[in-house]
């Protein structure tokens, strides 16, 4: 085993305190976004119907309840999933191509999903079935980007190469459904879904889009410790015991699966997959042990608190990629000139 698997093998994950302040500040961010809104609901009421529904008892009143069970939660656990998956994606994907400019739409993925849901909005889907349709192209993107790209001889960065060619292909027919589309219904739809909105969260959308992110997770966070050997040469990987095209080949799936979903849910959102790993990594380094729950605990609460930013500081709802972009932009140059450059 060479020095470098050893360096990268060696123990490095998270304190128990680091656990606990992820873990707290994951729950305190989502009941106070509960709690918060047009219609407020203080926070000991939040944490004491949570509680209560545990019992099987409602102590909240029939409106309040309403409120906080119907329209808030299920849009909640979207902005955790969604930010959780978003980050753990683009985390993956960057340590897998070793480039810290990696994103969770890489291999074209978010482009199809785009491309799907606009067809299903088109065609006059219901909202599950352009939900099922979005997975469906963002895992028929990636698959034509590995058609394209894969074959003997022919490194990662060609894959990349074909993700790029796919995302744009996908990319113009989405523009050539927004140019077929009605103007006056079917295009505003399409368009407003596109910049990306957690308005329409409910439980049965969850119930279609959370299973894929969930199992993304765990398998990720399962191998987080063989998500070290990514970036390393096929001699140097399989030197530390490691199938490395077979992890590779997870890796790509369950971070495309993720992302289909999330894009599937909730539009394109951007930047949480960029910033929320570079910033794991300034504070934790690069072992996975520690960059997998940090990026999902991170993840979900920067989701959750731009969501919360988008329904709260205008009378009318901001698309949640105009404040990822607002906020990530900024945020990411200064970490950059703090940082003197990013090291994978």
């Amino acid at each position: 085993m060479t020095d470098t698997v050893r360096r990268i093998r060696m123990p490095g994950t998270l304190s128990i305190g680091w656990k606990a302040v992820l873990i707290v500040l994951s729950l305190a961010t989502a009941l106070i976004a509960l709690s918060i809104g047009r219609y407020a609901i203080p926070v000991r009421d939040v944490a004491g119907s949570i509680l209560g529904h545990l019992r099987g008892v409602e102590v909240l009143s029939s409106k309040d309840a309403l409120v906080l069970w119907n329209i808030r939660m299920p849009r909640i656990l979207l902005a955790l999933l969604a930010g959780a998956g978003l980050s753990l994606s683009g985390l993956a994907f960057q340590s897998l191509f070793a480039n810290p400019l990696a994103t969770p739409d890489t291999l074209g993925v978010a482009s199809g999903s785009s491309f799907g849901a606009a067809l299903g909005l088109l065609l006059g889907f219901r909202w599950i079935g352009v939900q099922l349709f979005a997975v469906a192209m963002g895992m028929l993107a990636v698959c034509l980007t590995f058609l394209a790209g894969s074959g003997r001889g022919r490194g990662l960065n060609t894959l990349v190469l074909a993700g790029i060619m796919i995302g744009s292909l996908f990319s113009a027919l989405v523009s050539f459904v927004k140019f077929v589309a009605d103007a006056e219904s079917q295009l505003p739809a399409i368009t407003y879904w596109l910049m990306g909105s957690l308005d329409v969260a409910g439980y049965k959308s969850l119930l279609y889009g959370a299973p894929p992110i969930l199992v993304g997770i765990i398998v990720l966070a399962l191998l987080r410790w063989r998500l070290n050997v990514l970036p390393l040469s096929d001699d140097e990987a399989a030197s530390s015991g490691v199938r490395i095209r077979t992890l590779r080949t997870i890796t790509i799936l369950m971070a495309t699966m993720m992302t289909a979903s999330c894009v599937a849910m909730c539009g394109q959102v951007g930047w949480v997959g960029l910033l929320i790993p570079h910033i794991c990594r300034m504070k934790f380094g690069n072992n996975h042990l520690s960059l997998v729950p940090a990026s999902v605990s991170l993840g979900a609460v920067f989701l959750v608190v731009v969501d919360t930013l988008a329904r709260t500081i205008t009378a009318q709802e901001i698309p949640i990629s105009v404040l990822t972009a607002i906020i990530g932009a900024p945020f990411f140059i200064l970490l950059m000139r703090r940082s003197g450059g990013w090291q994978l």
